[in-house]
């Protein structure tokens, strides 16, 4: 199941921040989304970003506040428009402006009026210290496998829930887009068994056996919270937006399950953009294959591992990044993020303010990469106050890269851009 919303303006006072928002959107789209010519071809820069908000009730729940529910706690913070940590994660995408965002921790809530509508109507519409308020007519989200209860609810079942999570829809994900998004066109693969992955890494006991019982082993999902891949209309030029999350590598014992599930998360990806009509991806909807070889595409997620450092299984990034359809440009960097872990020759491309590359924003080989960046701020500016802290905004920080998509027709004619 899916949505995609187009807000819509219901007062007077809407309608002008609406007016203001759509203005604005199409100054800065022809800044940043500028049309080139080279040749006989056109190109359009488009931006997208990654970015971990920690927008989980969790975080919204007050000590010794006994009248707040667990799931009134995010609605509560979006409604008041005045919660700082969501002000500064709005300040910060405002700041990078980009086209096409991808938020990772924020709640699944299926009622979109009082979740992710809100987020767009009282905090991304509205401008934060002076910045340009940014509007998304596009949005697409789904249920996750974050705290879905399976069958098996026994004191001694390894597999109480598919996914970490204390309620249904804890860090959950939502895409925003100024483009057309295909829903037509739309995967999803929240339901993925594990075990249907060829060759996967499915934990085993010390003598080589499953570690999850027979039955565990038929209900066992390869997401933690799900594999979607979202085709997004770019001036009739389709480019794929493939979103993930996968578990962190880490919270269990020597069987190593949160490791080598993490690890065949990221392969997932590597085998789907390598997969054709006959390979073993099975949508929610039971359509089969991978994506067509043609299509351009952009990985992105906090994918909660890196090639170099961490505790992730030492193959998980290096399969994709090395992927001969994947483009090998120098990670994102930041001088915050160098100057962070001083001491650590990766630091300037990390994401995450514990000292890793956690979230990418990785494109196709065949699009040319313009620019790219991770918001982190050095202390002395002004900005820092953005990531001074996890409760100031979130310990991970957005990532994104300006992207040059080439056009089928020579110019663009979305009607999002008009």
């Amino acid at each position: 199941m899916y949505t995609q919303i187009i807000s819509s303006a219901t007062s007077p006072t809407r309608k002008l921040l609406f007016a203001i928002s759509l203005m604005l959107l199409t100054a800065c789209q022809q800044v940043n989304n500028r049309e080139t010519m080279q040749g006989s071809h056109a190109f359009i820069n488009v931006k997208v970003a990654s970015f971990n908000v920690s927008m989980e009730a969790n975080n919204y729940i007050e000590e010794g506040d006994a009248t707040q529910s667990i799931n009134l706690a995010l609605p509560r913070a979006l409604a008041s428009a005045e919660h700082q940590q969501i002000k500064n994660i709005a300040e910060i995408i405002q700041r990078v402006q980009p086209d096409i965002l991808l938020l990772n921790e924020f709640d699944y809530l299926e009622n979109t009026k009082i979740g992710i509508n809100a987020f767009q109507n009282k905090y991304l519409s509205v401008s934060q210290q002076g910045h340009a308020p940014i509007y998304y007519p596009y949005i697409y989200l789904a249920p996750v496998n974050t705290g879905v209860k399976t069958p098996f609810q026994s004191a001694n079942s390894r597999l109480t829930h598919y996914g970490f999570g204390k309620y249904p829809g804890q860090y959950g994900m939502v895409v925003l887009s100024k483009y057309p998004i295909e829903n037509q066109q739309t995967r999803t693969f929240q339901q993925f068994l594990w075990q249907d992955m060829p060759d996967n890494l499915m934990p085993v006991d010390s003598v080589g056996n499953s570690w999850y019982s027979k039955a565990e082993k038929k209900h066992m999902r390869l997401s933690s919270k799900s594999h979607w891949d979202i085709p997004v209309n770019i001036c009739n030029k389709q480019l794929n937006i493939l979103a993930s999350h996968p578990t962190p590598p880490v919270f269990d014992g020597d069987e190593d399950r949160n490791g080598r599930r993490n690890h065949d998360e990221i392969r997932f990806w590597k085998d789907y953009i390598t997969a054709n009509s006959e390979s073993y991806h099975y949508d929610d909807q039971g359509k089969k294959g991978g994506i067509v070889e043609s299509t351009s595409f952009v990985i992105v997620g906090d994918l909660n591992a890196s090639a170099v450092e961490g505790s992730a299984h030492p193959n998980a990034m290096r399969q994709l990044l090395t992927h001969s359809r994947i483009n090998d440009y120098p990670a994102p960097t930041s001088e915050g993020g160098a100057l962070n872990k001083p001491d650590n020759p990766n630091a300037a491309s990390h994401t995450a303010s514990w000292g890793m590359r956690a979230d990418y924003v990785i494109p196709s080989s065949e699009l040319k990469v313009i620019d790219s960046g991770v918001f982190w701020p050095k202390a002395d500016n002004e900005a820092s106050r953005l990531v001074s802290s996890r409760s100031a905004s979130s310990d991970h920080r957005l990532v994104w890269a300006t992207l040059a998509l080439k056009l089928k027709d020579k110019e663009c004619n979305n009607d999002s851009l008009n």
